[in-house]
């Protein structure tokens, strides 16, 4: 099973042991500054965080691949928890694009107060459940799986990475109607597409041509996804594998992994 040592424990939260410490997430909580002109990307983990900045990335690009071939995620669109990350960002000018998994109690307080945008996707929790048992135990590498059983139960009752995904929807959603914050689901965005990335590009006041929204959505297929991120050599394979070979699922129906 999960043991309470594989948490790093911030305010009832669970975090991973590694790229996190309490100082760094209490920092950006209280003191990171947010500008008016940034956009921020949030998830739960295993809701298709990846997707939705490739989508916005190219967005930005007009549909250009260029800066998603040469340049890996967490450089586009840094995490703003990671601990190597925080003073990157505080110091980078100009506009900024960046992602986080941090649940609203712990999101930088001085975003509350600023005109940035947030755009937050949240996806069927059955999913989410079956992507990060799979995802979670192939990092484990030789080390004891969960079981099914046990990790089920783990996330029902928020022992799981990130904590209660309930507590981080309910969070996000119940600020739904502020101007500058877009929930969208991830089922949404795969059934539709082509207009939901309108909807994004209307959020953020961007307008593509019919060739450059032509570009965007081919360049953030699955297949063209899986090409790009396999070339890119900061991951290891069984990353890779768990990172693009299973995504792409929606299902109503099941509550056991597949």
């Amino acid at each position: 099973m999960i043991m309470t040592d594989e948490f790093l424990w911030i305010e009832g939260i669970p975090f991973p042991t590694v790229y996190y410490s309490q100082e760094i997430v209490r920092e950006v909580c209280d003191r990171f500054v947010v500008r008016d002109e940034d956009t921020i990307i949030v998830t739960y983990p295993k809701s298709g965080t990846h997707w939705l900045n490739e989508i916005v990335s190219l967005i930005l690009t007009k549909g250009d691949p260029t800066w998603v071939q040469s340049t890996i995620a967490n450089e586009r669109t840094p995490w703003i928890e990671f601990e190597n990350n925080y003073k990157l960002l505080n110091s980078k000018e100009g506009p900024r694009l960046m992602a986080s998994l941090l649940p609203i109690q712990l999101f930088p307080k001085s975003f509350f107060s600023s005109k940035a945008k947030v755009i937050y996707l949240i996806r069927n929790p059955r999913d989410v459940l079956v992507s990060g048992y799979h995802y979670f135990n192939a990092l484990k590498q030789g080390k004891e799986q969960v079981p099914w059983k046990i990790y089920f139960e783990n996330f029902m009752q928020g022992k799981s990475y990130f904590g209660s995904w309930f507590e981080h929807a309910r969070g996000w959603i119940s600020l739904r109607k502020r101007e500058n914050i877009l929930v969208l689901s991830y089922e949404q965005l795969k059934k539709d597409t082509r207009n939901t990335i309108k909807k994004i590009c209307e959020f953020l006041g961007e307008n593509l041509e019919s060739g450059e929204l032509e570009l965007v959505l081919k360049n953030i297929s699955f297949q063209i996804m899986k090409e790009r991120i396999i070339s890119q050599s900061c991951l290891s394979n069984i990353e890779k594998h768990e990172f693009i070979m299973r995504k792409g699922f929606v299902d109503l129906n099941s509550s056991s992994p597949r």
